[in-house]
């Protein structure tokens, strides 16, 4: 009777409970399945072949990086240089090819001895040089990245073709960056399951001391493991850089917290000795999806960051209470004979059942799109006034024409911005405004939506190696030699200057910098006196003219590459700034052009952002209808000073 109730309950409510079961063991897992149903609930677009292969793609890079960091905290370590191993690698290989003459083959293998190197120096830092891991790795990440920009220049460098198909497609689908990251999650599951060294790891995790006593050089494993970090840091560097078809300087910023994050959700314990890399897969895909979802469903780039947080936060919970849950039920369970097969079965059961239900919100939610045209507008930041103005004029503008424009966020960060113009392609949006972080990397993003018939307008920047409608932009070396001719005017023709520079790398810092030096040759009494980037930022702006002030007393003249360094460098310059030193910035920002009318800044190069983000609305509204439009549309720049400020304002 017993047996029959058994097998009665089993009948009923056997599939919910295999799920429940299948689920509640898998903490990660769960949070990803109640993400993706969620977005094909909430997006027609989502649940798609392109886009999904879209989040593959977008999760490659900090997987390969995660897979790597997983050995370290599997031990009780952290890596937080792998971000910037990643660029530095990346670098190498493509100087090394171009600049140096370097055979291909042999500038990969100099990228991958990078990596293992710094890994190297971590672990020998840590295990010999008694650091904390923390600080260990804090200081490479800083000394990579210099050193990226060192033999950069600063400037993206082109990457070789023969290695770029490592982020192309094969047979003109399947992309290659999905194939290495299952790659490398194999090795790492390998290494971790299978090898001496990966069950030293949770040895070492687990209990150091006690490692250190069973026999294990625990010295020599750390280096070893730290070592396999900076491989698969170089493998990821290498992989990113064939996305954007150059080595950025500035590339993976951050990436190391993605890393960090991605192991953590994927149920590994920061404590050491727990971790695996199936775990770690899904917490990156967990990222993917998130941030692939957000940019579909329109949501604002600010809140974005919010969502993610959040998300992370309950994902982590969840998997400490699936934790606490299964232990209790773990210590009574007992195993009967064939429940390894029954187990096996019942999970592929639930994970069909879960296919269905997410396969049937599919079908139900395609060409959810509706009749209204869609725009998507990828600005290179939002953490500068002139794109936001941009962005507040795009989006009058988009309201004036009932248009549905989505804008979204790139961080200067080139591979972001790849993402999220694969984000708009996949979703069928009728044209793309794109401001590039970098005109060079944001190349092959237009190029797939060239082929997707998708027209693309070009703002403030212009795009390299693919087809633009148009580009809608003032010109930024122009503007810079109007900034010299002013500063110089202001000085009389002679005077010791310093110059700030914006973000390494990015168009903008590279063309104003190129006018504004174009200019100051005609006037060869002006000399100057130092060059120090502050990434367009009015706090670094603020700090690095206090610096400068120190070691360059006597300077009369500033030139800072937008609005937001100059005012930095008037705080910084106080009394002195618009009395003896004449501050001259670009942008003609509102906060800009209050300080030109008080007389702190003597100068800014005007750019009218709002009237530009309006330009780029209405040409995309016209490609988008096989239209005429100008192949490039240029909006005044002008010197605004105190004379003619009221005219801005």
């Amino acid at each position: 009777m017993a047996t029959e109730t058994a097998k009665s309950d089993a009948g009923t409510g056997g599939g919910v409970s295999v799920i429940r079961r299948v689920l509640l063991d898998n903490g990660a897992l769960s949070a990803l399945v109640v993400l993706v149903v969620a977005m094909s609930l909430l997006s027609g677009d989502f649940l798609t072949t392109q886009n999904l292969l879209n989040v593959g793609v977008q999760a490659a890079v900090t997987a390969i990086l995660a897979f790597g960091v997983t050995f370290v905290i599997v031990s009780a370590g952290i890596d937080l240089s792998v971000g910037s191993v990643a660029a530095l690698s990346a670098t190498v290989l493509a100087w090394s090819a171009t600049s140096a003459g370097v055979p291909v083959v042999l500038a990969v293998v100099l990228a991958i001895v990078t990596g293992i190197a710094c890994g190297f120096v971590n672990g020998a830092l840590v295990s010999y040089g008694k650091l904390p891991p923390f600080i260990a790795t804090l200081a490479m990440l800083s000394i990579a990245r210099g050193l990226s920009l060192v033999i950069s220049q600063g400037s993206p460098i082109a990457f070789p073709d023969s290695v770029s198909v490592l982020g192309d497609t094969l047979g003109g689908w399947l992309p290659v960056p999905v194939l290495v990251m299952i790659a490398m999650g194999l090795i790492t599951a390998l290494i971790l399951g299978r090898t001496f060294i990966g069950r030293s790891m949770y040895a070492i995790g687990g209990n150091e001391e006690a490692a250190r006593l069973s026999g294990l050089r625990v010295k020599r494993q750390k280096i070893v493991i730290y070592a396999l970090s900076g491989l698969f840091a170089a493998v990821a560097g290498i992989v990113l850089a064939s996305r954007l078809v150059s080595a950025q300087p500035q590339a993976a910023q951050g990436y190391e917290l993605d890393a960090i994050a991605a192991v953590v959700i994927g149920g590994a314990s920061l404590a050491g000795g727990v971790g695996k890399a199936s775990g770690t897969l899904i917490g990156a895909l967990i990222l993917a999806v998130l941030r692939n979802g957000l940019n579909l469903l329109s949501v604002s780039a600010f809140w974005q960051q919010v969502v993610i947080g959040v998300v992370i936060a309950l994902a982590v919970l969840l998997d400490t209470l699936r934790r606490k849950a299964g232990s209790g039920a773990a210590s009574s369970a007992g195993t009967a004979p064939g429940a390894g097969r029954r187990g096996a079965l019942k999970f592929a059961g639930a994970a069909l059942a879960v296919a269905l239900v997410v396969g049937a919100i599919s079908y139900f939610n395609s060409g959810s799109s509706g009749g209204t045209k869609k725009v998507g507008m990828s600005l290179s930041t939002l953490n500068n006034p002139f794109f936001v103005q941009m962005k507040e004029g795009a989006q009058a503008e988009a309201e004036k024409a009932g248009i549905d424009l989505t804008v979204t966020d790139a961080q200067n960060d080139a591979s972001q911005q790849a993402n999220q113009l694969q984000n708009f392609t996949s979703s069928g949006v009728s044209s793309i405004i794109v401001n590039p972080v970098d005109s060079d990397a944001v190349g092959p993003g237009v190029r797939s939506a060239n082929k997707a018939d998708i027209p693309v307008i070009a703002a403030d920047r212009g795009v390299n190696k693919a087809e633009t409608a148009t580009l809608v932009a003032s010109d930024n070396v122009a503007g810079g030699k109007l900034a010299a001719d002013a500063l110089a005017d202001k000085l009389g023709g002679k005077g010791s200057i310093v110059i700030l520079q914006g973000t390494a790398g990015t168009s903008a810092s590279r063309e104003r910098g190129a006018g504004f030096a174009e200019g100051l040759k005609a006037y060869p009494d002006i000399k100057v006196v130092a060059k120090q980037p502050a990434d367009f930022d009015r706090t670094k702006g603020l700090d690095v003219m206090t610096n400068l002030i120190q070691s360059h007393p006597g300077v009369t003249g500033v030139f800072a590459e937008n609005d937001e360094m100059a005012l930095g460098a008037a705080k910084a310059l106080g009394s002195k700034a618009g009395k003896s030193v004449s501050v001259v910035g670009f942008d003609g920002t509102p906060d800009g052009l209050k300080a030109v009318e008080a007389g702190t800044l003597y100068a800014s190069v005007a750019q009218q952002p709002a009237e530009l983000g309006k330009i780029a609305v209405r040409n995309a509204v016209k490609a988008a209808k096989d239209e005429k439009v100008e192949s490039t549309v240029k909006v005044p720049v002008k010197v605004v000073t105190r004379e003619n400020v009221a005219d801005f304002s």
